[in-house]
């Protein structure tokens, strides 16, 4: 097997946290339909992941598309900019000079969620990054851009239990090959899967669904 293929894509944590079933739709059958939400929101971060440079303002080194992975949760993915803060607590990087601290920078197009699925998304990226640099991530940003501000998360440890959680249960699925059942939600009306999940069937047959539709022929 591949290492594309032993490797989940770390942000279906955000994908997970709203909805297993479309998770599963998306990551194990392949399956996957544009609406204008996730138009919007490729382009938004584009415009983060264009650059792919490395940059110094003053005491701060920003990149940007950083590829991260962990061999403990074979997870990986793209971090949309990391900062480096220069710190005593820090560690070296090549090239620099002095300990610099990283701090992850998650963009969203639209404002804060009800849920936590972007600030799992966002510590999944640090626990990635500690993994890799072997050094502490105490918090990290959401950028919205509805709000044009960056809210700051903490990584507690419960937040980040609820990762490891997430993530196992992500990788038992995945070697399963198991789509999860249909569980309607307030945002099945807004999800661009609705078409394929069909989530109003859930307690219906196919032939009542198809007897139904031909009635109306």
């Amino acid at each position: 097997m591949s290492e594309s293929e032993e490797y989940l894509m770390l942000s279906g944590i955000q994908h997970f946290a709203y909805c297993r079933r479309q998770w599963a739709l998306i990551h194990i059958e392949q399956q996957w339909s544009e609406n204008e939400r996730t138009v919007d929101g490729k382009l938004f971060h584009k415009v983060a992941h264009d650059a792919e440079a490395i940059e110094k303002r003053g005491e701060i080194i920003i990149t940007r598309g950083l590829r991260i992975k962990s061999e403990i949760y074979k997870v990986s993915g793209i971090c949309d900019v990391v900062e480096f803060h220069k710190a005593e607590d820090g560690i070296t990087l090549h090239k620099y000079e002095g300990l610099w601290k990283p701090y992850p920078i998650e963009y969203k197009k639209g404002k804060p969620k009800e849920n936590n699925a972007d600030e799992l998304q966002l510590c999944g990226q640090a626990m990635c990054l500690e993994e890799m640099l072997l050094c502490d991530i105490p918090s990290g940003s959401l950028f919205y851009g509805e709000t044009r501000r960056r809210k700051n998360v903490e990584f507690t440890i419960e937040l980040r239990e609820q990762v490891k959680v997430m993530l196992e249960e992500m990788q038992e699925l995945w070697k399963r090959g198991h789509t999860p059942k249909v569980k309607p939600q307030k945002g099945c009306n807004a999800c661009s899967l609705k078409d394929i999940c069909v989530p109003k069937l859930q307690n219906t047959s196919v032939t009542s669904y198809i007897n139904e539709r031909l009635k109306g022929i």
